[in-house]
């Protein structure tokens, strides 16, 4: 690394850095005022301000998460306007430097800085999900959400409650639906007092484990429970039963008052609802498209497209907006940061709209995502030409 590339480097870092401070510390402020009985009540003024500082220090990895890509273009574009404005540019490409040799480092500062978002958004958030989808109001963790019921179309089970405790990962007076032909002998519902989901384990499935079952009455006494056997293909050996409900009487592992359901669809995807797919990982978005026990909608195979394509939006959206500031026509860098503006404008309206008609089934999820990478990656790729002339 030559001392140009040093030089460059540490100017659109720091720029990056008090953007994005500036930013966040905006954000903060402002929601702060609005949360501030939140913090204080109950509390001494230390413990007050380390809660909020850890909150919003929480909160600031959601924000770079989402403005990454436009800081990075702001930092790229101001470290670009400082040197041309001390005509420092001007003497690099005088003394036979070429333009896109000057703007290396530049240009792969912001590539690491699309790649560590992508490692955030990958590992970092989902880890933290739960802090995360806290609010101000439940700092201790003990927030109770409600229940979108959701079914499971493996065991035709309608899995629904009345609320669901993110902190004890449990359910509170879960109340299960079950199918026609497991109600026949059953009952129609399954009640308890609270389920928590365990993985599967060995030869035991996923599935609710249910504590104080309230309905049907006697659980303890009652045999498993099979789901109903679907009908072979034509070709294929029978399928064997598989265990529904499993209840004391066949699984001595199982206290008075309990009983197991077996289900595939998780506690993060009953809970959370739609808001799961903003903190899950791609990885698990992707298990749970081929969990056979779910059903997601466009809206999550849209979110995995936009996963895939966020590093790259981000670097087209360098590409583009870039070289207004640096091409030679651009007589005001000032000028050209306010056309920038608007081309970022568009390529986010895009984006967005892309998104909301993948997700809305208008067109195909794929389609959806990849739409404003189709539609700006040529220009992107017209626009840095002019980087090499």
């Amino acid at each position: 690394m030559r001392k140009i590339d040093r030089y460059l480097l540490r100017h659109f870092l720091q720029t990056f850095l008090i953007c994005f401070v500036s930013l966040a510390g905006l954000y903060t402020v402002i929601d702060a005022f609005g949360r501030m009985d939140d913090f204080t009540t109950g509390r001494p003024l230390g413990e007050a301000a380390a809660t909020a500082a850890r909150y919003y220090a929480l909160q600031s990895l959601g924000f770079f998460n989402k403005t990454s890509g436009v800081l990075t273009l702001i930092a790229a574009m101001f470290t670009v306007t400082w040197i041309q404005r001390h005509n420092e540019l001007t003497a690099l490409l005088a003394a036979g430097v070429p333009r896109f040799r000057v703007l290396r480092p530049i240009l792969l500062a912001s590539l690491g800085v699309a790649l560590g978002a992508a490692g955030v958004r990958e590992f970092v958030l989902p880890g933290l999900r739960h802090e995360l989808s806290l609010d101000s109001k439940d700092l201790a963790g003990d927030r109770t959400v409600e229940i979108a019921p959701r079914y499971d179309n493996v065991t035709d089970v309608l899995l629904g409650g009345e609320r669901a405790n993110l902190a004890t990962r449990t359910l509170l007076n879960p109340s299960f639906g079950l199918p026609p032909r497991v109600s026949a002998g059953f009952g129609k519902q399954l009640s308890a007092a609270s389920a928590r989901y365990l993985r599967a384990d060995g030869d035991r499935p996923a599935g609710y484990l249910l504590s104080g079952v309230t309905a049907p009455s006697g659980i303890d006494s009652r045999d498993a429970v099979f789901a109903p056997v679907r009908a072979a293909e034509p070709g294929q050996s029978e399928p064997k039963p598989q265990p529904l409900i499993v209840t004391q009487h066949d699984a001595p592992w199982l206290q008075p008052g309990q009983a197991f359901l077996v289900s595939g669809v998780s506690f993060d995807l009953l809970a959370a609802g739609p808001q799961w797919r903003d903190l899950a990982s791609t990885r698990e978005m992707v298990a749970e498209l081929a969990n056979p026990a779910t059903d997601l909608g466009p809206d999550v195979r849209t979110a995995v497209h936009s996963r895939l394509t966020q590093p790259a939006l981000d670097v087209t959206l360098l590409l583009v907006g870039l070289p207004l500031v640096v091409s030679r026509g651009a007589r005001s860098p000032f000028a050209a940061i306010g056309l920038s503006v608007l081309v970022v404008t568009g390529f986010f309206l895009l984006v967005l709209g892309g998104q909301a008609l993948g997700s809305g089934g208008w067109v195909k999820p794929a389609f959806g995502a990849w739409l404003p990478l189709m539609a700006f990656a040529p220009i992107a790729a017209a626009q840095a030409n002019t980087l090499r002339q």
